[in-house]
This record gives C-alpha cells, sequence and structure tokens, in this order.
C-alpha cells in the first residue's frame, strides 16, 4: 500500500480549504484518508501564521513509515525546514517556443537593417550638410 501525503479539498465553491492527510495512494482526493496532519488556507494572507498549519512530528512520523508527500506538501515542509530542500531544475520553462524564437530573430533582423539604413542616412545626410557648408 503507497502512502501520500496530499491536500484533500474541503470548503466551498471558490472558498478553498485544504487538509493535508496520510492516505492510500488509490482513494480519491478527497475520500477516506488514514490521519489528519495539518491544514492550508490559501485565502488568507501569504504572510499570515495560520495559512499553512502541520503537525510535523506526524509528517516526518509517516515520512519514516514510508510515505511519500506531493510536491505542493513538500514545499510547506521546505519552508518550515521540515525537510531538505529539493533541486527544481526546469531550464526548457522559461525558454520561449519556436515561433517565438523565429519572430524574434526576424524582429532583430529589421531592427538591425533599419539601424543600418539609419545610419547610412545620417552619413549621406552629414556628407551632403558637410558640402553645403564649404560653398
Amino acid at each position: 500500500m503507497a502512502i501520500k501525503i496530499r491536500l484533500a479539498r474541503g470548503g466551498s465553491k471558490k472558498r478553498p480549504f485544504y487538509r493535508v492527510v496520510a492516505t492510500d495512494s488509490r482513494m480519491p482526493r478527497d475520500g477516506r484518508f488514514i490521519e489528519r496532519l495539518g491544514l492550508y488556507n490559501p485565502q488568507l494572507a501569504k504572510d499570515d501564521e495560520n495559512r499553512v498549519t502541520l503537525d510535523i512530528e506526524k509528517i516526518q512520523a509517516w515520512i519514516a513509515k514510508g510515505a511519500q508527500p506531493t510536491d505542493r506538501v513538500s514545499r510547506f515542509l521546505e519552508a518550515a525546514g521540515a525537510i531538505e530542500k529539493k533541486v527544481r531544475a526546469n531550464a526548457k520553462k522559461g525558454t520561449p517556443g519556436e515561433n517565438a524564437q523565429k519572430r524574434s530573430g526576424e524582429k532583430a533582423a529589421k531592427a538591425a537593417a533599419l539601424a543600418e539604413a539609419a545610419s547610412a542616412g545620417v552619413e549621406a545626410a552629414a556628407e551632403v550638410t558637410a558640402e553645403a557648408a564649404t560653398e
């Protein structure tokens, strides 16, 4: 039996409230759970101390028994200092897609061509003004 430490949703429509629970991974999200380990209220301000309430001792006991926290719960535990921070690197997430890269390349080429034309035009205008000044 695979045990997960995850969030179970409660609250009414558009007013979410979550319980941190230890449950069998085969159970539904809001279904039967083994033990309630904490609360998470996303409606509260991020700096509010009651936004995330965890029973660290119980959670560490479940982890010692082999329970796996989900990504969101592991982030809560990292913020609380209960577990080590994981290295999360998604280098591709920040890079633009193929079409966006083509558009930016075309835009840069147009800008370079305009700058070249403008500098050539400025040089030609400077030559004309220099000739007019010598006459």
